[in-house]
């Protein structure tokens, strides 16, 4: 079964890029997309631009409309994802908890819909 591993977290207040942090910070998310690639497990993962980057679209009433930045404000943003193709949530959830931004943000596991 896919499961789509989603990456909360703060981009306030986070490691600055081109310190020795930054670095092993990366180091750690390269590890473990080596690890689910090598296990034959990533299907796609990729990391997102800043939140400032983002367009929210709607439609109502025929009209499309878009605004700079997402749709809600909130204190963790959506900084990247995995899918993964795991044999259950036991397994999909273990891999999450290797995710570096595990431990100060929120990693959010969902089975991706099958449609028949």
């Amino acid at each position: 079964m896919k499961y789509m591993i989603l990456i909360y977290g703060s981009e306030a207040g986070g490691i600055a890029e081109g310190t020795p942090e930054f670095d092993a910070y990366m180091g750690e998310y390269q590890t473990f997309t080596d690890d689910v690639q090598k296990a034959g497990k990533c299907v796609a993962s990729e990391a997102l631009q800043p939140v400032s980057t983002a367009t929210s679209v709607r439609v109502r009433k025929g009209k499309t409309e878009t605004m700079d930045g997402p749709f809600a404000e909130t204190k963790e943003q959506l900084g990247g994802f995995y899918i993964l193709d795991c044999k259950d949530l036991d397994e999909a959830i273990a891999y999450a908890a290797k995710i570096p931004d595990a431990r100060t943000g929120t990693v959010e596991v969902r089975p991706v819909m099958v449609f028949e």
